[in-house]
């Protein structure tokens, strides 16, 4: 080996060398293991939406008004409960 090849050489071509490797970072592990629980719940979410028992446009309807309401459950959970007394719904956005 001359000094030529050893300039071309990185760090892992050097470490390998002498039997040893770097280890993985944290960080690194984190993403990769979060990025595969993410697809997993997304591929898990899309086999309920193509197994569920309703048809579509039952579903789509569901979905639709779920997340219509979802501000709505937002402003129940973020104030307090006696802030409407009288139960009119005066502080409820629509």
């Amino acid at each position: 080996m001359n000094l030529k090849e050893l300039r071309n050489m990185d760090r892992d071509d050097i470490l390998e060398m002498i039997g040893l490797q770097r280890k993985a970072s944290t960080g690194s592990f984190l993403a990769s293991a979060l990025s595969t629980f993410g697809i997993g719940i997304l591929v898990g979410a899309g086999i309920g939406l193509l197994m569920a028992p309703k048809s579509g446009r039952e579903l789509r309807e569901n979905l639709r008004d779920r997340l219509r309401r979802v501000p709505e459950d937002i402003n129940d959970t973020m104030n307090p409960i006696g802030r409407d007394p009288l139960g009119t719904g005066a502080n409820k956005a629509y």
